[in-house]
């Protein structure tokens, strides 16, 4: 409901000062500034003062970063040193994280302290320490990557806490037989601790550790999960891991003893040899195949709700076959990476339509209680990637000069990891990545950006959003997949965004697009604009005067402003979507869809305000709109408190605000033709700035 008679006319006329300006479009009314002033302006860094700050946190956690020869070149052995800080990408996350945590804003000291911290402990896992000398000689030939829950035995001593899905990357440095018992001990240490601890073997795997040919012996390395923790007993008895079945051995096929073991047990038999008469008959098999796939987790209601995870093999006849985990034996997968060589001994052997599995195999394999697992581990071999050291030019993987053609920069390489289908790893990329360095097969890419576009795609059961974001370099495709429903809260147009896990591929017609899951690992995705510690936070942001969004119309702009001109006050209640807070509409049948998410939402809609105001600072002054808690925040009052006072008491309310004084962000939200325009109710009614965020001064 319109409340008031008047319609908004467009702010116009020139300003009373000692020069006048000519009003554009943009409804902008603007006392002039003298020429000083403007040269000033014009002379202060236009850096994001976010990205800068990130910039100064690496130059503190990496101080080796600023020590280069006095003719600003970096000494040789720059690719190691730039190792030796953390990822631009890393302190990104970090320092949102932080501000999420601090809603009312944080300072330079507060973001440093916290990097600090968690850098340090970070670098624990790196950290020279005494270790026994079979893990040492280990360590100087291990490259393979880490895996994605692997915890140190210096973290359990720590925390005194071991997750069962956390996983152990361990080295057995003694085997024994508890004195007067016939149970077996393992002592365990791993490449990053000072620590060992000490597991109870189960006795599935008593037959590897016996003193004449048993494979578990000093030195050999294993991955294991699914432990639980004995904590110690007031001191008296150090922690120890109690039994689990999900222990894997690695092998080394450039060690005689395991590429014999390999040739002797793992490569006779073959997928094509696996059959339902040989399971009847009794016959044992051992297996060798490459780990193609791990699949997600499943829930099969049919099963009693069941958990399930499907590992994807190929034989070296290129014989394809599932491995099936079921119930508590998913934690197995968390061992497994993609390129791997699995050497399975005993397998069960199922039939796949009693498995409840979708494939053209009549059979598969299952985790049974007799099977043993053997790994080789993939190495991937890296890919040597450009890193520019210029200072003042955007930095990315591609080389070149942004501002100064006749400048050619300086540059060394780094080695990032790569899997076993090429695609290299940017998430401890040293520098920011920008859409103009992007390329196929490109994994953990973070992009700082502004949304110029977004719609959800149509002829798909899946939820898929389509958004087009913008930074200095260009702009690129971004779909961003949903496990159950969009939960991003509210972002519009004109946003400024932070994505981490993003991945790129290339499309039909060689179009290249990022794909970002938000069940992946490493996932990310924080709205700044909306951003509530951002405010409140100077080291992260640059002051601006409404004078300045005539000259650069992208990104956020934190202005003090106060309220003026009320009477051009529009104060509206509206029914918004829950999920993501856009308006919602009614149909023709009288059912209510977000036309955002193409969804009914009957159930899920909340009041809220569509406010539109003037704010003026000491420059001029901006015709805006709002919506969320943004509005209830300007409007100090709830839609729902709002909707109850009578009517006459709504037309006066916004009476009583005049020249309050807020902290606001403001955004240019657009007037250019978008599937987002065209998909949505107008929101902005062709006002070109929104107000996303406010705090009362």
């Amino acid at each position: 409901m319109n409340l008031f008679s008047k319609k908004t006319s467009i702010i116009n006329g020139i300003v009373k000062s000692s020069s006048s300006m000519d009003l554009d479009d943009t409804q902008l009314q603007f006392r002039a500034i003298t020429e000083n002033e403007h040269e000033d302006q014009q002379q202060q860094d236009d850096t994001d003062q976010f990205i800068k700050f990130i910039d100064y946190a690496r130059t503190i956690l990496s101080p080796s970063l600023n020590d280069e020869d006095e003719e600003g070149e970096a000494t040789s052995d720059s690719e190691e040193r730039e190792r030796e800080g953390p990822g631009w990408s890393w302190i990104a996350s970090r320092v949102l994280k932080t501000c999420i945590s601090y809603s009312s804003g944080v300072t330079s000291a507060i973001l440093l302290s916290e990097l600090s911290q968690a850098w340090s402990e970070q670098r624990k896992t790196s950290a020279p320490r005494k270790r026994p000398d079979c893990i040492n000689q280990l360590k100087k030939k291990n490259k393979r990557a880490r895996l994605l829950s692997t915890v140190t035995i210096d973290t359990i001593y720590e925390k005194n806490f071991l997750s069962l899905n956390s996983v152990l990357e361990a080295v057995v440095v003694d085997t024994f037989v508890l004195p007067g018992t016939n149970i077996y001990m393992i002592t365990l240490g791993d490449f990053w601790s000072s620590n060992t601890i000490d597991l109870y073997l189960h006795r599935r795997y008593y037959d590897l550790v016996s003193p004449a040919n048993g494979i578990l012996k000093k030195g050999r390395e294993v991955f294991l999960t699914g432990c639980y923790l004995r904590s110690a007993n007031e001191g008296s008895v150090s922690p120890r891991l109690l039994p689990t079945d999900y222990l894997v051995i690695l092998l080394d096929e450039e060690q005689d003893d395991d590429a014999m073991l390999l040739g002797a047990q793992f490569c006779t038999d073959s997928f094509s040899s696996v059959s339902l008469d040989v399971a009847n008959e009794g016959i044992s098999l051992s297996l060798y195949a490459r780990i193609e796939s791990v699949g997600p987790l499943e829930i099969l209601e049919k099963f009693g709700g069941t958990q399930r995870k499907q590992i994807r093999l190929v034989d070296n006849d290129s014989s394809k076959m599932n491995l099936l985990l079921w119930g508590e034996q998913v934690v197995l997968a968390n061992l497994f990476s993609v390129g791997s060589m699995l050497a399975i001994d005993q397998p069960f052997i199922a039939s796949s339509s009693e498995s409840d599995v979708e494939t053209n195999e009549s059979i598969c394999l299952e985790y049974g209680s007799a099977t043993q697992l053997y790994l080789v581990p993939f190495v991937g071999q890296g890919e040597q990637v450009c890193v520019g050291l210029t200072p003042n030019r955007l930095r990315g993987s591609k080389l070149g000069t942004a501002s100064c053609p006749t400048q050619a920069p300086k540059a060394s390489q780094m080695t990032l990891p790569c899997d076993s289908q090429g695609s290299v790893d940017f998430s401890n990329y040293p520098f920011q990545s920008f859409i103009s360095d992007l390329h196929e097969k490109m994994t953990g890419i973070s992009i700082y950006g502004v949304v110029m576009d977004m719609s959800r795609e149509a002829n798909t059961t899946k939820l898929i959003f389509s958004m087009r974001l913008q930074d200095l370099t260009g702009t690129i495709c971004v779909k961003l997949h949903f496990s159950e429903s969009w939960s991003l809260g509210r972002l519009s147009l004109g946003h400024t965004v932070y994505i981490s896990g993003l991945s790129c591929t290339k499309m039909k017609h060689k179009r290249l697009e990022a794909q970002w899951f938000q069940n992946d690992p490493g996932t990310s995705f924080v709205n700044l604009s909306c951003l509530p510690a951002i405010l409140n936070s100077s080291c992260l942001h640059k002051p601006s005067y409404l004078v300045d969004m005539s000259r650069e119309n992208t990104g956020t702009h934190i202005c003090r402003v106060w309220l003026d001109q009320i009477e051009h006050c529009h104060v509206n209640t509206r029914l918004a979507h829950v999920d993501c807070g856009h308006f919602v509409k009614t149909t023709a049948s009288g059912s209510v869809e977000c036309e955002f998410c193409c969804c009914s939402c009957e159930m899920i809609t909340r009041r809220a305000f569509h406010l539109k105001i003037t704010v003026a600072d000491e420059s001029g002054k901006v015709f805006a709109w709002c919506t969320g808690q943004t509005a209830s925040e300007i409007l100090q009052i709830s839609p729902d408190e709002f909707y109850e006072l009578p009517e006459e008491d709504q037309v006066i309310y916004p009476c009583s605000l005049e020249n309050e004084r807020y902290m606001v962000a403001i955004i240019h939200c657009g007037q250019q033709e978008t599937l987002f325009k065209e998909r949505v109710t107008a929101e902005n009614d062709m006002i070109p700035w929104e107000i996303t965020r406010a705090l009362k001064l």
